[in-house]
């Protein structure tokens, strides 16, 4: 269905309507994403705060966690300390400087992450709509919407 539709809005030009719709259709996936986690107790910037601490490999900073987060939030301190709660990864302070904080991954936050890979995710695939070059023209205007 149409956006225009769906809102039952009209709008001044197209590139309002990209817009519009761009915005509609991340909140779409996202809520999607975020009622897949929640079977394992995680939200979406849980999932990848631990996805970035399985790719470090080595234990990092809180900016560099930060730095690479897909959605940007105030709070990633707060999620951090969840998934401290949880056993999920650690946190190490630095020894030449008690202001600078390190955080890994801990053995039962790469469990969680396997369990989540060999999961069937079937319902998370989006793009099954879309052809494999519809795929790429769609990667490549959002590319060039960020400039």
């Amino acid at each position: 269905m149409e956006i225009g539709q769906v809102i039952q809005s009209k709008f001044k030009n197209s590139k309002h309507k990209a817009v519009v719709n761009l915005r509609y259709t991340s909140n779409y996936l996202g809520n999607i994403q975020n009622s897949y986690m929640a079977k394992y107790d995680l939200s979406m910037p849980q999932f990848n705060i631990l996805r970035i601490l399985r790719g470090a490999k080595d234990a990092i900073s809180v900016n560099s966690v930060k730095d690479r987060m897909v959605e940007k939030s105030p709070n990633t301190t707060r999620l951090m300390d969840k998934l401290i709660d949880k056993g999920l990864m650690e946190r190490v302070r630095c020894e030449a400087d008690r202001r600078v904080v390190y955080v890994s991954i801990t053995e039962a936050g790469l469990e969680i992450l396997k369990q989540i890979d060999d999961d069937d995710q079937s319902q998370l695939d989006f793009t099954g709509n879309l052809t494999e070059e519809e795929a790429e023209v769609l990667s490549n205007l959002l590319d060039k919407l960020r400039g």
